[in-house]
């Protein structure tokens, strides 16, 4: 959700009334970087899916995503998961025969995220991720900030306000800091041999 498209803020910098807080992905998308890393994963694909939740608020990622696909010469299929049929939605991304995953950066994805790394994982399908707690539970790659350190930003700016401080006055805070965390074990069962250009710019690669 976009607090400054969905009128909940004026702007980021300056919130005014009693409403603030921390974003778990940074304003506007990383759609950009994140299809360039996995075009230079997957050199030979020329189609990649794009999985989005059902949702109107995914509208500015989405976008932004077919926006960054056109800029890099690539055909974007996107699927939307609905009535949480994760299976029907990987079934319709191997019918457009996609030959890798951009997952949307939702919640939505994050309370489902092992039933996706698991369709990924049997469709043998290359996928990159918003945050790096997806990796870590097996999905293949992710670009972009951490849940953990939002959660812990949200914590302190709880903590503020307890103590006495305005929300008006706190910025709404977004994440700075991106990572590029790669899971080896996952491109090995699938059959992925990474290209040393993106292991080398890995900030994390789990064996």
């Amino acid at each position: 959700l976009d607090p400054v498209a969905s009128g909940l803020v004026p702007n980021l910098a300056r919130p005014g009334g009693n409403v603030t807080g921390v974003l778990i992905a940074p304003e506007g998308t990383l759609a950009v970087k994140r299809l360039e890393l996995l075009k230079e994963t997957v050199p030979r694909v020329a189609r990649i899916a794009l999985l989005a939740p059902d949702d109107p608020g995914f509208a500015l990622q989405m976008q932004e995503t077919r926006s960054a696909a056109r800029a890099l010469a690539i055909e974007l299929a996107v699927v939307t998961v609905r009535g949480g049929d994760y299976e029907r939605a990987f079934a319709d991304i191997a019918a457009a025969r996609a030959g890798a995953l951009l997952v949307g950066a939702t919640t939505h994805f994050i309370v489902a995220r092992r039933q996706i790394i698991d369709l990924a994982a049997k469709h043998r399908l290359p996928a990159i991720y918003e945050w790096p707690e997806q990796v870590e539970d097996g999905g293949l790659m992710s670009y972009g900030g951490s849940l953990r350190e939002s959660y812990r930003r949200v914590a302190a700016y709880v903590d503020r306000i307890f103590k006495g401080a305005r929300p008006a006055e706190m910025p709404v805070e977004q994440p700075t800091k991106f990572r590029l965390v790669i899971n080896a074990r996952t491109a090995k069962a699938i059959g992925l041999t990474l290209p040393q250009s993106v292991l080398l710019r890995a900030d994390e690669v789990i064996q």
